[in-house]
């Protein structure tokens, strides 16, 4: 796989680590009640299913890092699914929640599933 796929794909890795942090364990901090654009009682009632959301985003992040690391042809369809599955997320977010997670899920996931492909 080419070095800017690779990247690619640990990038998205790390953001959705970063989601994972926001929603599991600082859902209710004012910092994650800014960038999701909720209220202090919002977050307060809804933690318990942030934490679940975020435990999923966990599991997206997992999925790249391992597709990244795998050797082919393993590591090459393990980019793929994930990459679909961030895109896929993103879009269903976008089109139920904010726009704005289109930018921040599926653009980014659509261009390194190129670079991916592009690669192999």
């Amino acid at each position: 796989m080419s070095i800017a796929a690779t990247v690619a794909v640990l990038l998205i890795a790390a953001v959705h680590v970063y989601i994972m942090i926001m929603e599991m364990f600082l859902w209710t901090t004012p910092k994650a009640r800014a960038s999701f654009g909720t209220t202090a009682e919002f977050a307060a009632a809804t933690k318990t299913l942030a934490a679940n959301q975020g435990l999923y985003n966990g599991i997206l992040a997992a999925g790249l890092v391992w597709g990244a690391v795998a050797s082919d042809p393993v590591g090459f369809q393990v980019k793929v699914f994930f990459l679909v599955c961030v895109a896929v997320a993103g879009a269903y977010g976008a089109a139920t929640s904010s726009r704005k997670i289109i930018f921040v899920q599926t653009v980014p996931a659509l261009i390194a599933l190129a670079l991916v492909l592009a690669a192999h």
